[in-house]
């Protein structure tokens, strides 16, 4: 039996990519953030095209620290009958993939590392797509994972019902 997922879910929320918002302060230091599953590109980027693609964006390049990632993937990938070329560098922040979209904008979204766990992985998401300053991509990710998660303390000498 094969398992498919829908481009974009992770155990069924929509939270792999988010973009910053319309109106946002143009010297933010990301435009969004992806959070992909694995650090096989060759697996992740078709998901982030399609993805992408249902939120109107059209992926025509795609960037990305080769250090950062496994594999690398070929110089053109094709997703759902369109081409994107690729482009692996050794000078880019690991945190960050560019993408050239619609022509001539530029994107740069903050790479949340797979292995993190669900609640930064959001927060970063969220972080990401709602930053207005110029802080670097370290420390959005630093902030997502700063804060503490409620403890659950066991109460003696009291029962349910």
């Amino acid at each position: 039996m094969t398992v498919q997922r829908a481009a974009g879910f992770r155990n069924g929320i929509d939270v792999r990519v988010r973009l910053r918002r319309e109106g946002a302060a143009g010297d933010a230091a990301v435009d969004g953030a992806w959070w992909p599953r694995s650090r096989d590109l060759g697996a992740e980027l078709p998901e982030l095209i399609a993805a992408l693609s249902m939120l109107d964006v059209r992926v025509e390049r795609f960037t990305y620290p080769v250090e950062a990632w496994e594999h690398p993937v070929q110089r053109k990938v094709t997703v759902s009958g369109r081409t994107v070329r690729t482009g692996a560098f050794r000078s880019m922040d690991p945190q960050l993939v560019s993408l050239t979209v619609d022509g001539d904008r530029r994107l740069d979204l903050l790479v949340v590392p797979p292995e993190a766990d669900a609640l930064t992985g959001v927060r970063a998401l969220r972080m990401a797509g709602l930053r207005e300053d110029s802080g670097s991509p370290q420390r959005v990710l630093a902030a997502a994972g700063s804060r503490p998660r409620p403890e659950v303390v066991p109460l003696r000498g009291v029962r349910a019902g």
